[in-house]
């Protein structure tokens, strides 16, 4: 009974976390009562989610603290019990690339589970991750390589991925010796991720620093809405604007507008810096700031310096809704924020922001420029702060006109600096993205780039001197030259041929269907389905 209600409810394979609850239910359900239409269900529901997301390149719901473990957990429990070994390879398929990925949110220094969240409500902004990986290869879900990609990797190293480029869904992670910072290219699923968000080291403690983001309406605050304040965990802070990002290393640009004003008293995009009494040095335009609130305008660069980061924020265009409403610095609770009023007065409803209506001319805009580097990369804040003051900052909003059904009023924000560009544009009618680029052209929607782990659909992919052959599907490869470990995977729909060279050897398969190849040291592990002939090995040999 509980098997048919999950048939008729048929989850989205696009809610990774349920769909994959479905799919470890109906295939092991199906075997213990020994039902081939059932298990064909589950089986047939697997290939589907895996396509899906194969399209593109990691789950819906990327990088999440609480969705991964348990797409984790899941399909570590097919790999171990089914007794079908389509399910069981494809689930261990399946399980190396999300392992890839985690790994490479790892950020060494202070352990964190870094880049922007899908879904993470509080528990995203300082979560450890070191542990849990290893833990994960320990009992079997991860393959052992997942360590050396957390562990074998340039220090300044960035990560690109997709989740879903027709819904905008790509996630940026950089990551430096201290920090980690991580940019989506849209807000998260629910209101319940973070969009923008480092974490960064701190001496003389575990606990890192953190900055994130968060559009605001009516002066929430932590604790004061979404909980009692006589719970003990009240550190949900959910998003409530719409937000579009870009990042190239460690700069980056967000912009934000409320999801809805209905009585309304504030409505604000803020940047929050946790734990202001480990805030050094503030300053504004190259002064240092020793009092808040301090007010700041479009344009000012503000330098926030906290544990071994520097932290260079430039506010952009902030549609005033109200009276003077104000950009500054604010110590709230513990923290330190930067506040982006777009309104801040008496109770009001924003009749003249709806459309359809007679008086709509596009949303309120308000967002900001933000960079991180290393403290010891420069000599001072001040020197910094010149720096980053010496960029060109362009934004340019076209001229408002009252909307009645056509047209756009586009937004266009660029930050340049020593031969470097960044520049996104959206249009304030719809809200849509236009387009986002640097210095070499139109940035796209990678499925994963990074200098140690790629993945494609061309049929070929290369990480360093190491190259993946394969066919008309997703195909990814990872590489630690130092260990002289390689790992390889295909997630096909139809066999096709595979070959892996590594600096000194190679593998080649006459066909495959889904699977991986490990190349350690010599000794190769072919883990596949649809497998035409015997691999084949030079310089190396085959473990049975």
């Amino acid at each position: 009974m509980g098997l048919d209600a999950t048939k008729r409810l048929d989850v989205s394979p696009g809610y990774t976390n349920i769909a994959l609850f479905d799919i470890e239910n109906t295939c092991l359900g199906g075997e213990l009562l020994q039902d081939e239409e059932i298990l064909a269900r589950g089986r047939q529901k697997l290939v589907q989610w895996m396509a899906l997301t194969d399209q593109f390149g990691i789950p819906f719901e990327y990088n999440s603290p609480t969705y991964t473990g348990v797409a984790i957990g899941s399909l570590s429990s097919l790999a171990k019990n089914s007794k079908d070994p389509e399910i069981r390879v494809r689930a261990r398929t399946a399980l190396a690339r999300i392992g890839l990925s985690v790994a490479l949110h790892v950020h060494p220094s202070t352990g964190c589970w870094a880049g922007p969240h899908s879904r993470a409500y509080s528990g995203g902004l300082s979560s450890k991750l070191h542990n849990r990986v290893v833990s994960w290869v320990k009992d079997g879900s991860f393959p052992s390589w997942a360590i050396d990609a957390m562990q074998y990797r340039p220090e300044r190293m960035q990560v690109a991925e997709t989740a879903h480029p027709g819904f905008n869904m790509g996630i940026t992670t950089y990551h430096s010796p201290s920090f980690a910072l991580g940019v989506s290219t849209t807000e998260g699923l629910g209101g319940q991720g973070n969009s923008l968000i480092s974490q960064f080291r701190r001496k003389g403690t575990n606990d890192p620093g953190v900055l994130y983001s968060r559009y605001l309406i009516n002066d929430k605050w932590i604790g004061t809405f979404f909980h009692p304040t006589d719970r003990t965990t009240t550190d949900d802070l959910m998003q409530e604007g719409k937000f579009y990002g870009v990042q190239q290393g460690p700069q980056a640009i967000a912009l934000y507008t409320p999801v809805e004003l209905r009585y309304t008293t504030s409505a604000k995009a803020t940047l929050i810096c946790r734990d202001r009494k480990e805030v050094d040095e503030i300053l504004v335009n190259g002064q240092r700031i020793d009092e808040l609130p301090a007010l700041v305008s479009p344009g000012d660069t503000v330098v926030i310096c906290s544990g071994d980061a520097m932290i260079a924020i430039r506010p952009l265009t902030c549609t005033d809704l109200g009276h003077q409403s104000p950009i500054q610095l604010v110590q709230l609770g513990d923290d330190l924020v930067l506040e982006m009023y777009n309104y801040k007065g008496a109770k009001k409803v924003f009749w003249e922001l709806q459309w359809p209506g007679g008086f709509f001319k596009g949303v309120p805009q308000s967002g900001f420029y933000v960079e991180m580097v290393e403290r010891s990369d420069y000599r001072s804040a001040a020197e910094f702060s010149r720096v980053v003051a010496s960029g060109k900052l362009t934004d340019v909003t076209e001229a408002p006109f009252t909307y009645a059904g056509e047209g756009e009023r586009l937004w266009t924000v660029e930050y340049s600096r020593n031969d470097k560009t960044l520049g996104i544009e959206v249009d304030l009618i719809k809200w849509d993205l236009k387009r986002r680029w640097n210095e070499e052209g139109p940035i796209g929607w990678p499925m994963l780039e990074s200098p140690i782990a790629r993945e494609t659909r061309t049929g070929q992919v290369t990480v360093g001197d190491a190259k993946l052959q394969y066919g008309k599907e997703a195909g990814w490869l990872f590489g630690a030259p130092e260990t002289k470990r390689w790992a390889a995977g295909y997630h096909g729909l139809t066999s096709a041929p595979l070959t892996l060279t590594v600096p000194g050897g190679k593998v080649e398969i006459d066909g495959i269907t889904a699977g991986t190849v490990f190349w350690d040291n010599g000794k190769v592990t072919v883990d596949a389905i649809g497998l035409q002939g015997k691999p084949r090995v030079t310089g190396g040999q085959l473990s049975e």
